[in-house]
């Protein structure tokens, strides 16, 4: 009877911490959402009410000014070039390192990758922004080799231990059969390890789309190569006072990416899990 009674106490607990994470995360989405549909009169006399009506001319004055589709046409270029560049650099170097892992070289490539998780990002921007000036390197191509060369890390972890997981049988049949090292790769492994390549897909796009920190540093020597974090950022000065405005931006720029998220999120979790057991 104390078994159930202390069970049920653990349930409502859980229940409350659940509703009280999943209040916090929606207030703020339903402030964004309801005062993108008002106007700036109508926000300030009500700021949690629902909106009276569909005011559209806060997303009309937001497409048509500020060149926002420039904006958006540089987030999607550094995200899409960034993702095609880590899902051809990620599987391929942990491919590497998970057969070989017994070798020292490989071993020392392995741990030498996974010292960047245990650096915190802050350590590193001034070194990194002082190496990329000397390149000549702050435009988006820069920022695109960043982008790859800091998932390395996280992916590399990731992937070498579902790698090594994977039967090492299936491989060893494809070579009897005449397949080279790179057919082996591609024709084997790129399709056992899809739960994971779509991991890794959707974490680095959402991180790249929202990221602050490394566009602010690279690319904001020019307004031109702004990508959509930037333009709300500097949104917010040249519209201090119109935060409908500003909500509208924030808005539009996270809606692609919580489609992205909701269509995806079950190959997440289930790379997650095989990759953390799998080693």
């Amino acid at each position: 009877m104390k078994i159930r009674k202390a069970g049920l106490g653990w349930r409502i607990l859980r229940d409350l911490l659940l509703a009280a994470g999943l209040i916090l995360i929606l207030c703020p989405l339903y402030l964004v959402v309801i005062n993108s549909f008002k106007s700036l009169e109508e926000a300030g006399r009500n700021f949690f009410a629902l909106p009276s009506s569909f005011y559209l001319e806060n997303f009309k004055n937001l497409f048509t000014g500020n060149n926002y589709w420039g904006y958006v046409k540089n987030s999607f270029i550094i995200s899409v070039v960034s993702i095609c560049l880590i899902l051809l650099l990620v599987p391929s170097v942990s491919y590497a390192i998970a057969r070989n892992y017994n070798r020292k070289y490989y071993k020392g490539v392995y741990f030498y990758l996974l010292m960047g998780l245990f650096i915190p990002s802050q350590v590193i921007m001034l070194p990194v922004t002082k190496l990329m000036t000397n390149l000549n390197l702050l435009n988006r191509q820069g920022l695109i080799m960043l982008y790859a060369a800091f998932s390395l890390t996280q992916g590399v972890f990731l992937f070498v231990n579902y790698i090594r997981g994977l039967p090492f049988e299936v491989e060893e049949s494809a070579y009897i059969d005449g397949c080279n090292v790179f057919q082996s790769y591609v024709k084997i492994v790129l399709p056992l390890v899809k739960p994971m390549i779509a991991t890794i897909l959707i974490m680095d796009l959402l991180w790249i789309w929202n990221d602050f920190m490394l566009p602010l540093l690279i690319l904001n020597r020019s307004r031109d190569i702004w990508t959509l974090p930037l333009f709300q950022y500097n949104f917010k000065t040249e519209y201090s006072f119109d935060y409908t405005m500003a909500f509208t931006a924030y808005l539009m720029s996270m809606l692609p990416m919580l489609i992205v998220y909701c269509l995806g999120q079950k190959n997440i979790i289930k790379g997650l899990t095989a990759g953390s057991v799998k080693g």
